[in-house]
């Protein structure tokens, strides 16, 4: 069971941030959400330039979440199809073709329903917070994707989603997360995975980049970066490395 916390006015007040051991404990002014970190583990370059873009959900994913609502119930592809146009009227019709190839997937396997959904977590020690998409009765979680399973394993960028989600439900509850589920919907797989040492440290590290980022650090884009399709390549040869004040 989830204990209840009331948000302390403390953690919006310009607080410096306290290091035991290389953990970033909060007293942080801003939380950081996994989505965000994920984007700076994948390039913080590429997060730096885009940090006040608004981000938008994909159409994809937007059949892929409302699909994930009637895992476990019958898959009725017109019902799932008018609620997905009503969270979004102006999506493209032919993303109905795409909830019908990943209705057939899942009707493929078995999946346990959800008793909670849209559940938010949040972990003040490390000042991270999330959203868990499904929650069982057994306690166990998932996480819904849009894009199609690996042949076999998880995603970097989705190991790092269950690591900081089972950060914050080990706070909130007390207990040992062992790791949840990602749902690949257009597949009809669920993988699940268990948390390791190193997808913590991953965690831990990109918490520091994001508050070097925050502190006004210009930081370096990673050894294996998609610079190849990035528009910001030629910004950033130029410029990493280099504080925000040495630019202006």
């Amino acid at each position: 069971m989830v204990r209840g916390r009331k948000v302390s006015k403390r953690l919006i007040s310009p607080v410096p941030h306290v290091y035991i051991r290389g953990t970033i404990l909060t007293e942080q002014r801003q939380h950081v959400t996994v989505s965000d970190l994920v984007r700076v583990h994948a390039c913080p370059v590429r997060f730096y330039y885009e940090k006040n873009d608004p981000v938008f959900e994909s159409e994809r994913y937007a059949v892929c979440k409302q699909l994930s609502y009637h895992l476990g119930t019958p898959l009725d592809k017109e019902v799932i199809w008018q609620e997905i146009l009503a969270v979004s009227p102006a999506l493209d019709p032919m993303l109905r073709e795409f909830l019908a190839l990943c209705i057939t997937k899942c009707n493929k396997s078995e999946w346990k329903p959800a008793v909670q959904t849209d559940v938010k977590v949040v972990s003040e020690k490390h000042g991270i917070v999330g959203m868990i998409d499904r929650m069982a009765a057994d306690g166990s979680f998932s996480i819904v994707r849009a894009a199609g399973a690996m042949p076999f394993g998880t995603y970097a960028a989705d190991r790092l989603r269950i690591a900081c989600i089972a950060f914050c439900l080990e706070e909130m509850t007390g207990s040992d997360v062992k790791g949840g589920s990602i749902e690949y919907l257009p597949d009809g797989v669920s993988r699940f995975h268990e948390v390791q040492p190193r997808d913590r440290r991953q965690v831990i590290a990109t918490l520091h980049t994001i508050k070097s980022i925050r502190d006004g650090e210009m930081p370096r884009h990673p050894l294996n970066a998609p610079c190849n399709r990035c528009k910001y390549r030629e910004r950033c040869e130029s410029s990493v490395g280099k504080r925000l004040s040495e630019l202006l």
